[in-house]
């Protein structure tokens, strides 16, 4: 055990909650005040790590471990007590998505503003979400992150059921049945491997699952046996992410959520289950995910295409954006699967580089609702005349998300196809089409609501103040600092990735 810093990380909004469980619920500045100031301190703590996570070292960062439960049950093969400990720690994935995280959660708690009551129960569900996002990408053990992962569920579904627009309680149910059904079964594949292996821990899991062929055969871990679970897993991690055809849930979230709770939803918890892919797929069945590595190509060119197509014939830029994001999300599909170094770092840029473009979009589109009370594309031409700063972020947003060079887009998107080039190139030629289409459905939306004749309903509306748009800034800043300085992400995922593409038969 080094320290108890990630511990720290994790549960430091538990102090905002604490703090709010005594503020009287009409007392809305102060809500809203220790609502915002309670995503400061895990902010800082993640900075902490993320500056203090050394870059040439492969093995486990900040790790802890604890005794936790201890139970006189013989699992089934792996003859030892019923045991789990408490596991945290970091490699090169999580220590970025750690701080990706707790960027979005305070920019997504600045936006949080527009809330307009309630406020109470609004930040403390919002303090508990950030608290299992955090426990998710820390976590180290099977059921640790299992336990986070359920907790990012639950105050999804009443941020999204209580303070979302006309159809919330259809999108939040459609978000709880589709995200219920993948835990039960990502927990019967934990339990199963469980079972097997009598370890939860991620290293442990790793180091039996690697064992000879024979070795596996003989323990009843034969190699038709472990792709049922790696297909299990994709299934599961599929609608988190979302895979086509199991994200029709999360268009409807992304239509009817609240703005704050859509910048974390895209921007974090759908990389849940690329992160799970990574750790769980890769990580754990490297052999089998090569077996199937063409068909989750496939899947991801399929997401590509779908998402493109279907954006571009939306008027209603939410649905854009939601398509776009399913479109997105096929990138990360084909980085993965290609199993090169290139491709895999591909897919991790992509992760964080949509994690931003996404939040900055969906702040930019809930700036204009809060002031017209519409994202109608053809009710919103010539923003520009009358809000050309937030015109201006739109701009950015969606040069971002085409992959204009010099932002954070344009290499994740060129080191994910270089990877599948290298090993699937028909796929990648065909995968390239989405990058057209992605270009014609932005710049139609984004052009048509910034410039032509100013629509009647914006001639009285007024440029947002500089402290609402100030999280617009912010994402802007960090989308082109990745873009230009793309090492500051590539240095930290490095070794971890080499360690994973080794020995595919893939390797860049």
């Amino acid at each position: 055990m080094d320290s108890i810093l990630l511990s720290a990380l994790i549960f430091s909004p538990l102090l905002g909650i604490l703090v709010l469980l005594f503020v009287p619920k009409t007392d809305e500045v102060v809500i809203k005040w220790v609502g915002l100031l309670a995503t400061l301190l895990p902010l800082a703590l993640a900075f902490l790590v993320f500056i203090g996570f050394d870059q040439t070292k492969e093995a486990l960062q900040f790790a802890e471990q604890y005794k936790w439960i201890d139970f006189h049950i013989q699992p089934l093969d792996a003859g030892n007590d019923f045991v789990i400990s408490y596991d945290l720690g970091v490699n090169g994935l999580s220590v970025v998505l750690l701080l990706l995280t707790a960027i979005v959660s305070t920019l997504a708690a600045a936006a949080s503003v527009w809330i307009k009551d309630q406020w109470k129960g609004y930040f403390m569900l919002f303090l508990l979400l950030e608290i299992g996002m955090l426990g998710v990408f820390a976590s180290q053990n099977l059921l640790l992150f299992f336990i986070f992962f359920e907790i990012t569920l639950i105050p999804t579904f009443f941020l999204i059921g209580k303070w979302g627009y006309l159809d919330k309680e259809k999108a939040a149910y459609s978000f709880l049945i589709y995200n219920g059904l993948g835990s039960a079964i990502l927990l019967i594949v934990f339990i199963i491997l469980y079972m097997k292996a009598g370890t939860m821990n991620f290293t442990g899991l790793s180091a039996y699952l690697s064992q000879s062929p024979e070795m596996l055969e003989r323990l009843y871990m034969g190699e038709d046996f472990r792709l049922g679970l790696l297909i299990a897993l994709l299934v599961a991690l599929g609608v988190k992410l979302p895979i086509v055809p199991l994200h029709s849930w999360m268009l409807q979230v992304h239509v009817q959520a609240p703005p704050p709770i859509v910048m974390i939803h895209s921007g974090i918890l759908l990389k849940i289950g690329a992160y799970g892919l990574l750790q769980f797929g890769v990580g754990f069945f490297p052999g089998e995910f090569e077996k199937i590595a063409f068909w989750i190509a496939l899947l991801g060119v399929i997401n590509l295409l779908y998402g493109a197509f279907i954006a571009f014939v939306q008027i209603d830029f939410k649905k854009v954006l939601a398509y776009s994001s399913v479109s997105h999300m096929g990138i990360v599909l084909i980085g993965i699967a290609s199993l090169t170094e290139a491709g895999t770092q591909g897919a991790m840029f992509q992760v964080v580089s949509h994690g931003l473009i996404s939040a900055l979009l969906f702040f930019i589109v809930g700036l204009i609702y809060q002031r017209t009370g519409t994202s109608l594309i053809t009710h919103l031409g010539g923003l520009a005349k009358v809000m050309p700063i937030t015109a201006g972020f739109l701009l950015v947003g969606g040069l971002a998300s085409l992959g204009l060079p010099g932002m954070s887009g344009f290499i994740s998107e060129f080191m994910a196809f270089l990877g599948l080039f290298k090993t699937m190139p028909v796929l990648a030629a065909i995968g390239t089409l989405g990058i057209i289409l992605t270009a014609v459905y932005i710049l139609r939306a984004v052009l048509t609501i910034t410039f032509g004749e100013t629509k009647p309903m914006l001639i009285s509306i007024k440029e947002a103040r500089f402290v609402e748009w100030l999280p617009a800034l912010i994402l802007t800043f960090f989308i082109i600092l990745i873009g230009v300085y793309p090492a500051i992400l590539s240095d930290m995922l490095h070794l971890t990735i080499e360690a994973m593409t080794a020995g595919k038969g893939a390797m860049s």
